[in-house]
């Protein structure tokens, strides 16, 4: 088995990946790393390009030529960060796989610390941009979203979507993810059980292009914070969520026309003027949708079959196993 591997999504990075690689193995000659895994130590960097189109595709292939521990998957368009560590997991065959940006940011001579606090017995170590090099535009709505998902999840960590995190292999073959859910792999990981804790990088700014995620990745991240609460919670048993919903409706609805007919039978009052009658009957058609809802949520939890979450263009340097096994998603 290889000892390490390194998924690095990218896209539009022509100038810096150059440079990266060079970062990278250096990082990897590093003896007191080769020391923290069983001898001999070996590597591979999976490059992943989410459909670019500056040139990085072309460099890649010119990289992966004179570095044999390169590996590169390239999609037929841009399907997002998601998509790129999907393909990037599928594709690793390390012991260990620890994720990088392409921009420069995350520092290469973090992934020995970050390996080491691995070993110390955690299942996933998240970097902790603990000095941030970035504008106030990205670094203030960063802060509230992490504090919020730390209050919300309980997850104990500063900084969910930092772009470099080391894993131990089972964590990358067990959870799942789905739209852009790449910013809560921690909370993902966590609530399957795994060990997780987090170590201060160092992040640098950015040198060359600009970032590719504008202000409505904020929006974005909202939306799939909420469907990672329901997925982690209630996607094995949707019918635990919708059905308490349904029945608190339903209840409530049945109460308020219970006493409505008990007042009109008992105390002869009229009842087709009373806008508390329309409230109960609109809870009990509530209720009755939430309780649809909840089954039809179970039998497709039961059925589905995960689709295509990207479209491979072309590939380079990956053996027949690894070629097979993301051509297969």
């Amino acid at each position: 088995m290889t000892s390490l591997s390194l998924v690095i999504p990218f896209f539009n990075e022509k100038e810096s990946l150059p440079e990266l690689i060079g970062q990278l193995y250096a990082a990897m000659n590093d003896p007191e790393l080769h020391n923290l895994f069983d001898a001999p130590f070996s590597f591979e960097i999976i490059l992943v390009d989410d459909g670019s189109t500056d040139g990085s595709t072309d460099l890649a292939h010119t990289l992966c030529a004179s570095n044999s521990e390169l590996r590169l998957i390239s999609f037929q368009r841009n399907f997002g960060k998601t998509a790129a560590l999907t393909a990037g997991f599928l594709a690793a065959e390390g012991k260990a796989v620890c994720t990088l940006d392409a921009d420069l940011q995350d520092d290469p001579a973090s992934i020995r610390p970050l390996a080491a606090k691995l070993f110390e017995g955690y299942d996933l170590v998240s970097g902790w941009k603990k000095k941030r090099m970035d504008p106030p535009g990205k670094t203030i709505p960063s802060k509230f979203f992490n504090a919020v998902t730390r209050i919300f999840t309980g997850i104990p960590i500063h900084d969910f979507n930092c772009g470099i995190k080391m894993y131990r292999r089972e964590v990358i073959k067990r959870i799942e993810l789905h739209g852009d859910m790449h910013r809560y792999i921690p909370v993902i990981a966590g609530w399957n059980g795994f060990r997780i804790t987090e170590l201060p990088v160092n992040h640098r700014p950015r040198r060359y292009g600009s970032t590719k995620f504008g202000t409505a990745r904020f929006l974005a991240g909202l939306f799939d914070f909420l469907a990672v609460l329901f997925i982690t919670r209630y996607f094995r048993r949707p019918m635990h969520f919708f059905g308490m919903a349904g029945l608190i409706s339903f209840l409530s609805g049945f109460s308020i026309s219970l006493y409505v007919t008990l007042e009109k039978v008992l105390n002869l009052k009229p009842v087709s003027n009373r806008p508390i009658l329309f409230l109960g009957i609109l809870l009990i058609i509530l209720g009755a949708q939430l309780f649809s809802t909840g089954l039809l949520g179970e039998m497709l939890s039961t059925s589905a079959q995960g689709g295509n979450r990207y479209t491979v263009k072309e590939t380079n340097n990956l053996s027949e196993k690894q070629e097979a096994t993301i051509r297969r998603q």
